[in-house]
């Protein structure tokens, strides 16, 4: 997509940033408490190895999409998995391209570690953000259960 600036966000972005994740959390009808935004923040720019990470999409000096994501061990592979956590885009600009571009950053991000296997979910009403999964990933039919 052009004309989109794809980088980690400053301490400048801090409210940028905190209205597109709690426009994510509230696309799933879930929040977090203060505690746990300061927190998440305060991961994204400490730098360790497994600490969440973050890309903004930028569109004329404004944030306009988000993805996070996080580098993590496995027992079937001797480098790491990446699990893509968050992704969002305003909604004017969707079916830009834009999560693709912001998908293709995470690849770029494990392709610079090694890394080979990215992954992550998404639920199943949530057919319109399946579109563009489906052209760049390949669904793996595993079902999630939690606690």
């Amino acid at each position: 997509m052009e004309g989109v600036e794809i980088r980690p966000p400053t301490a400048e972005d801090e409210p940028d940033w905190r209205r597109l994740w709690t426009a994510y959390l509230e696309f799933y009808k879930a929040t977090v408490p203060e505690s746990v935004y300061r927190t998440t923040w305060q991961r994204l720019h400490s730098g360790g190895e497994f600490e969440p990470r973050c890309l903004l999409a930028v569109v004329e000096a404004k944030p306009v999409g988000l993805v996070q994501f996080i580098q993590h061990r496995t027992c079937w592979s001797e480098k790491n998995n990446c699990y893509l956590q968050d992704l969002f885009v305003d909604p004017a600009l969707r079916g830009t391209g834009l999560g693709r571009v912001l998908i293709e950053a995470v690849y770029g991000e494990a392709d610079k570690a090694g890394i080979t296997n990215v992954y992550w979910m998404t639920h199943e009403t949530n057919v319109v953000g399946q579109r563009p999964y489906d052209r760049i990933a390949r669904k793996t039919g595993f079902i999630e259960y939690e606690r």
